[in-house]
């Protein structure tokens, strides 16, 4: 089975993914942030080096799910391939961050990639607003993040909704303005009663 996390920066994926694995005994698959060569560099001059970023993320993610949909295992995955096009790429554009002509050639890219693979079985989307963004993002402290712009995670969040709406395969939205799962375990086992009952039936 393959549950994947959707959600904006500092939305708490990482860690929702380190609580299902811990109590599913699922095998974590995480985003891979500290040996991506473009980050610092993004951060600092996005408009830059956005195509960079994007095409390396988007080779990254293709690989993963490819191992994911390959093994046995249940497996949790940090962030989907969905969110690299449909996300950021698009808010990047939108945002004249990235051109016309790289957006047409990754999103050729994400197309092509994206007709080679299946959605997760479950997804589940964390929504967060932005205020509680920048807290978590500074409670982590990773120095490329704390000078990401307002407006990119309010753009950011906009195309997160326009995506999780239409979104046709089976979701699960958790908004951690209203539940705190990382420090409430209250909050965690009502959201794993969730997955549980969204679950029955797929191990």
């Amino acid at each position: 089975m393959h549950v994947a996390i959707a959600g904006n920066i500092g939305s708490g994926k990482t860690t929702l993914a380190e609580l299902l694995s811990k109590h599913y005994g699922w095998r974590a698959q995480y985003e891979e942030t500290e040996d991506n060569p473009y980050l610092y560099d993004f951060y600092s001059d996005m408009q830059r080096w956005s195509f960079h970023l994007q095409v390396y993320f988007l080779g990254k993610r293709f690989k993963q799910i490819v191992e994911i949909q390959k093994s046995k295992e249940n497996i949790v995955q940090d962030r989907t391939i969905f969110e690299d096009a449909y996300i950021f790429a698009a808010n990047l554009r939108a945002m004249q961050l990235m051109s016309d002509s790289d957006y047409a050639t990754y999103l050729g890219l994400f197309e092509l990639m994206n007709s080679l693979i299946a959605p997760p079985d479950l997804l589940i989307y964390i929504r967060a607003s932005v205020p509680t963004l920048v807290r978590q993002i500074q409670r982590r402290g990773r120095k490329y993040e704390l000078g990401i712009r307002l407006d990119y995670l309010e753009n950011l969040n906009a195309c997160y909704e326009n995506f999780i709406q239409p979104y046709q395969h089976p979701k699960l939205i958790v908004d951690v303005d209203e539940v705190n799962f990382s420090d409430n375990p209250k909050d965690l086992s009502e959201v794993l009663s969730k997955i549980d009952a969204m679950t029955n039936g797929l191990f």
